[in-house]
């Protein structure tokens, strides 16, 4: 349809009810902002005064084990604390209460200069074993009804430490975007008897448009309402629930994945390339959630180079979000780009 490649035209997000501004005849603009030096990618495999190295002492005074594989221990700093007491407070039009919850990071590697790209596929079917025990035992806790599994990768993305590593925020309340995604999934869901991403990777299969990568048990692909320039999902074929569903195969299929699509990135501009990314599952408060189906987002800033990235701002801080690079555009790019990282290629 030439509306999406050539027009502006707003696409619908069907997860949260959202729309975006994408605005393709833009990518025709000449750049003349700010451009930045690129990060090192030269790391040692230990670094004597990282705080997530093994047997390294921790900014909190805690030594870490002299771990192998993966490793994960309660954030010293974390955003949340289980030990508050249950308070609230209303004044008037002021509303406000006390959150419990706990903060763990999970060190993906004991080795500081590694990457999920740069990891193999066994090491990061590791990390998601790991991520399933911990979203088990967490869960588990009266006290925690919602439990994110996330990374931020690079500097410009607030991660303060390059060792490999992700974070866990576990709490007492259900987040904002979960409680967005649920009221459509669950709509979907109680008018069809279906997933509503099974009908959706369904239209997006038979489209071939958008997806970069697929196996088995998962796909890739850049979502229609993507908002940042190289975003992408990752959607498990089966309609699960929660990661703790995946078998042996399925650990590996999903690693296989994850390795896939960030290696590419990383192919893109020929750098560490930065990006958030988090699983979205189905809460921990006891109920069924049937209607949910887990999925994982990776949310990049780089645009142009590798030093030129998005920015939030103006329109999208006071209207809503607006890209110029249409999601076929980016799958495209992603699609085509070798899946062996660039540093492996003679």
């Amino acid at each position: 349809m030439s509306m999406l490649s050539e027009k502006p035209h707003r696409r619908y997000n069907i997860l949260t009810g959202e729309w975006i501004l994408v605005s393709p005849h833009r990518t025709k603009r000449p750049w003349q902002g700010k451009e930045e030096k690129l990060p090192s990618f030269d790391q040692p495999a230990y670094h004597a005064n990282c705080y997530l190295c093994p047997s390294n002492i921790r900014a909190g005074g805690i030594k870490n084990e002299n771990y192998s594989s993966t490793y994960s221990f309660v954030n010293d700093f974390g955003a949340l604390l289980l030990e508050n007491e249950n308070e609230s407070f209303e004044n008037g039009l002021l509303k406000g209460k006390v959150e419990k919850g706990i903060c763990r990071v999970i060190c993906f590697s004991p080795d500081h200069s590694l990457t999920l790209p740069l990891m193999k596929v066994s090491d990061i079917t590791d990390v998601i074993r790991l991520w399933k025990k911990e979203y088990k035992e967490l869960g588990e806790r009266p006290e925690i009804n919602h439990v994110q599994i996330f990374e931020n990768k690079g500097a410009i993305m607030g991660c303060s430490n390059p060792h490999p590593h992700g974070q866990i925020w576990a709490q007492s309340s259900i987040p904002e975007e979960i409680n967005k995604k649920s009221f459509h999934l669950k709509t979907h869901f109680d008018k069809h008897n279906r997933s509503l991403l099974i009908d959706y990777l369904e239209q997006e299969i038979k489209a071939d448009e958008r997806i970069v990568f697929s196996n088995d048990h998962f796909v890739v692909l850049v979502p229609f309402w993507a908002i940042w320039p190289y975003e992408t999902m990752v959607i498990p074929r089966k309609h699960y629930q929660h990661i703790r569903q995946l078998n042996t195969d399925e650990e590996a299929a999903f690693a296989e994945a994850i390795k896939v699509v960030t290696t590419k990135y990383d192919n893109i501009f020929e750098t560490s390339f930065p990006y958030s990314s988090g699983i979205h599952q189905r809460p921990t408060d006891g109920n069924e959630y049937s209607e949910w189906h887990f999925h994982m987002c990776f949310y990049p800033p780089l645009l142009r180079s590798a030093t030129v990235k998005k920015f939030m701002v103006g329109y999208e801080l006071f209207a809503n979000p607006q890209r110029d690079i249409t999601a076929e555009m980016a799958a495209k790019t992603l699609k085509h780009l070798p899946e062996i990282h660039f540093t492996s290629i003679e």
